[in-house]
């Protein structure tokens, strides 16, 4: 039975660097489209996971809420998801980082090596580097969303790469339906953990992508995982 998210608060979670400008062009267009309400959580760096539960929580005190967000707030989100059975509708997990311990996830130690480099170089000549080695698109992001978090963004790598996930077994425990969204050619975010999740979950489908759909067009993110979700 397809979910109707018709006035349902729909809660996204940026990943690690990002912000709510770029999750909010990424899933707002199809999800009001659907009749969702969108509500894009600004990352508060000196405190990451704590704001993002805090959201959470408070845009449930209304009634049952949609979760999602893109790596570790996929992860963060899923987590709450868990906690709160009885207050999620569904979840919209994209490029999930990892499944459980972080460990030598590439996404942790991209982001581990990252916030070292921040406090050894400071953010001009680390933002130089990355905007050197990284796609157009990637590198306009992060550029203008480290600058807003900076200087407490490399506590928050830090604190994203030592973030514990949830396990397949906990997933294995998810009540709502979980649309899953991969990225076919991503190295950060292998889509081996993407199938990972879909697989574990019950009730869940899995969509993929490419960095060269998403990038210059972030709303094809919000496009697949409700398509995903509605093939539950």
């Amino acid at each position: 039975m397809p979910i109707d998210l018709a006035s349902v608060v729909t809660v996204l979670l940026p990943g690690t660097g990002s912000d709510e400008d770029y999750v909010r062009r990424a899933f707002a267009a199809p999800l009001e489209q659907a009749g969702a309400v969108v509500v894009a959580v600004p990352p508060k760096p000196e405190q990451l996971v704590a704001g993002y539960l805090r959201a959470l929580d408070e845009a449930a005190l209304g009634g049952p809420i949609a979760v999602g967000g893109v790596s570790i707030g996929a992860a963060v989100a899923t987590c709450w998801a868990l906690a709160n059975p009885g207050r999620t509708v569904a979840v919209l997990a994209v490029l999930p980082p990892w499944t459980g311990a972080p460990g030598a996830a590439p996404a942790a130690l991209s982001a581990r090596h990252t916030a070292a480099r921040l406090r050894r170089e400071g953010l001009a000549a680390t933002t130089a580097a990355m905007t050197s080695s990284s796609p157009p698109w990637l590198a306009e992001e992060l550029a203008r969303s480290w600058l807003r978090q900076w200087p407490n963004l490399p506590d928050a790598m830090d604190e994203a790469a030592a973030y514990v996930g949830p396990t397949a077994s906990e997933l294995g425990r998810l009540a709502a339906p979980m649309a899953v969204l991969g990225a076919s050619d991503d190295p950060i975010h292998p889509i081996i953990v993407a199938r990972e999740w879909a697989s574990a979950v019950p009730h869940a489908a899995l969509s993929t992508v490419t960095l060269d759909q998403f990038g210059p067009q972030p709303a094809v993110i919000g496009a697949a995982a409700l398509a995903a979700l509605q093939a539950i």
